[in-house]
């Protein structure tokens, strides 16, 4: 019976891949003869599981969509970026997701084995976020992530090679303090032992990172916290383009839309003034587009000649 239900969910995970499957290599993948792959199939269609089977040479098994979403199958690092997404989700405001995400995190945290659950506890500890996350995971593995969250947890120190904005790597030792989800990418705010001072550190850029076994006594943040920290210290070396504009629409209707991505402040007669610091000037067109308001660019110049260029091109496009 063992077997039989790690068979059952061995099958579920493959058919959880969206693609359809043929029943030859399906019972070559499970070891079983095409009697005992259609029981299962069976047995997973009574536990609610929708298996679509399409008969003929091209015929194969698929995965449909349900009335109502039976129990999913997540490997570690599935369930580590699900985690990460809905607290990202539960620290929103005025988007609606928040309190769904609360409710969905609780679920998940609660059924998590507890080799897992200890990882996921201190990343979600570990880490803090900004106004301006938009997108929870980049080109960053899971398994750093909850990695490194534990060795903050524990207060021991790190070593890892660096790459730079310019390429250059280098070996850092440091004391690690905090995880910090900004725009895209993940910070690891900690002390440098080498340069003898607070430095960030882009996740995506660290490798071969390692724990020394040496514990250390947590040093004071020269900011409120890290997140302040990490942002202070990225608009400082920013070279982009500060935007500003004054939007005909209450601040409140303004934060919903587009509050995650900039900052907002109310004016008279239900006007909303935002600002936001970005390297491309396409992305404030697109979210100034989200906002569905009159608006008026404060600045800088070239944002307005590219909204006059997408604005040309658009008018000129032949209706069908």
């Amino acid at each position: 019976m063992a077997d039989t239900s790690a068979r059952t969910l061995r099958l579920l995970s493959l058919l959880q891949t969206h693609r359809s499957w043929s029943g030859t290599e399906l019972a070559q993948r499970l070891r079983v003869s095409a009697r005992t792959l259609r029981r299962d199939i069976d047995r997973l269609r009574e536990l609610g599981y929708p298996v679509d089977a399409r008969p003929g040479v091209d015929g194969g098994y698929q995965l449909a969509a349900g009335a109502a979403m039976p129990p999913l199958v997540l490997d570690d690092d599935e369930a580590v970026a699900i985690t990460v997404c809905l607290q990202a989700g539960s620290q929103g405001a005025g988007d609606g997701l928040a309190e769904p995400s609360i409710r969905a995190l609780g679920k998940l945290v609660t059924v998590l084995p507890a080799r897992l659950r200890r990882r996921v506890d201190a990343l979600r500890a570990m880490t803090e976020s900004t106004a301006w996350t938009a997108v929870p995971l980049s080109d960053v593995d899971p398994a750093v992530l909850t990695d490194l969250a534990l060795t903050c947890r524990r207060e021991e120190r790190l070593t890892f090679t660096y790459t730079a904005a310019d390429d250059r790597t280098s070996t850092r030792e440091v004391e690690p303090h905090r995880l910090v989800s900004l725009g895209r990418r993940w910070y690891l705010v900690a002390y440098d032992l080498t340069r003898h001072d607070w430095r960030t550190f882009r996740v995506d850029r660290l490798t071969a990172s390692a724990t020394t076994g040496a514990r250390f006594r947590p040093r004071t943040l020269p900011a409120p916290d890290a997140a302040t920290f990490v942002r202070d210290a990225i608009g400082a070396r920013r070279s982009g383009y500060t935007v500003t504009a004054e939007i005909e629409a209450p601040a409140t209707d303004v934060h919903a839309r587009v509050g995650r991505w900039c900052v907002v402040t109310a004016l008279p007669a239900d006007r909303t003034h935002i600002e936001m610091t970005v390297d491309n000037l396409d992305w404030p067109i697109l979210l100034l587009g989200k906002v569905s308001a009159d608006f008026r660019v404060l600045g800088p110049p070239e944002l307005v000649a590219q909204l006059r260029e997408w604005g040309a091109r658009f008018s000129s496009v032949d209706a069908p």
